[in-house]
């Protein structure tokens, strides 16, 4: 009697559940019978995310931007090109990086029309906090998004893990920074805009790292059986890695400036405090960026002379400085009650 061979399907083939690799690219990957219903989807949510992040970053909101990096859909793509590229899947890759670029685009042009329609609108790009904490992006800021790229391709992997997605979406910025970039442009503050997107350029190639390594450690690259499939993750790969290390550059420039900065104004504080010995005035604060100092200096007194306080800096910090010195005069009240007659 002739024995049937049953062929296994490819899934289980590569070690993985039978069904799971159809979920997980059904998932992932927008095509199919819904692809133009998921179309629609994400870009209706990332449009409306950008009006919420926008108007958010304007006003300040801290929870309204949080609110606008939930509704975002920008990380979904991303992870698709990722997987993709494991997958030595060209055609995909191309396909949700082409996505990518198009969302990232739409929102940068939205965010700017959004920001010009604002009449006589006033924008700090220091006192705002949103704004400031996504233009001057350090190394914490690719350590957070390697994490989280880690984190969002682990639980992409597990149908199970859905609910924690939105965790990840807060603490990778996706869509604010590019809102960032619109509203500075907008605006004509080219050095702003750029620093918001060097912020969105370290999330997108910490996502596509440390998303592949995941999707690598969990077998995806399985998937990649040809050797042209194979030739096209090792290059991909490559040049998210190069890209990586390319984007760290800035990042640790601006990181070791920031330090510095911070050790200079620690002993720059003590050097003011010095120099108002032997009078009532306080401290309000010192700011040191570079060359530039700000002091502030709350009293009633006398103070010193200025060119003591500058050369007393110029000592510690072994550099020429521009001291910029605000003193906030003290007013103190009196008041006597009336007494009955």
């Amino acid at each position: 009697m002739a024995s049937t061979i049953v062929e296994k399907p490819l899934s289980q083939k590569l070690g993985f559940d039978p069904g799971y690799i159809e979920e997980f690219t059904a998932k992932v990957f927008i095509e199919g019978a819904q692809a133009r219903r998921r179309l629609v989807n994400f870009f209706v949510l990332l449009l409306l995310a950008t009006v919420i992040a926008t108007y958010g970053v304007l006003s300040n909101s801290t929870a309204t931007v949080i609110g606008a990096m939930i509704v975002a859909p920008l990380m979904g793509p991303i992870m698709a090109t990722t997987a993709a590229v494991i997958m030595g899947a060209a055609q995909r890759a191309w396909r949700s990086l082409t996505l990518v670029i198009i969302g990232v685009i739409s929102v940068i042009l939205l965010s700017a029309l959004l920001t010009s329609i604002v009449p006589n609108i006033s924008i700090s790009f220091t006192n705002n906090g949103e704004i400031a904490s996504r233009i001057n992006p350090g190394l914490f800021a690719l350590f957070t998004a390697l994490g989280a790229g880690a984190a969002g391709a682990f639980i992409t992997s597990r149908a199970e893990l859905a609910d924690s997605m939105g965790g990840v979406a807060i603490a990778i910025s996706l869509v604010p920074p590019l809102c960032v970039v619109g509203i500075s442009i907008s605006q004509g503050e080219w050095l702003a805009a750029g620093g918001a997107l060097l912020l969105f350029m370290t999330n997108f190639f910490a996502i596509l790292f440390a998303g592949g390594l995941v999707f690598l450690f969990i077998g995806l690259g399985k998937l990649a059986l040809g050797e042209t499939q194979k030739r096209l993750r090792h290059r991909s790969f490559v040049l998210i890695t190069f890209g990586t290390l390319f984007i760290s550059i800035p990042l640790f420039l601006t990181g070791y400036q920031s330090v510095a900065d911070a050790i200079a104004t620690s002993r720059v504080t003590t050097v003011v405090e010095e120099w108002l010995q032997g009078t009532t005035d306080q401290i309000i604060a010192v700011s040191v960026n570079g060359q530039s100092i700000a002091v502030s200096v709350e009293g009633v007194d006398q103070l010193k002379s200025v060119d003591e306080l500058v050369g007393e800096i110029e000592k510690v910090l072994q550099h020429p400085v521009i001291v910029n010195l605000r003193v906030i005069p003290t007013i103190i009240n009196v008041s006597q009650s009336r007494s009955s007659p």
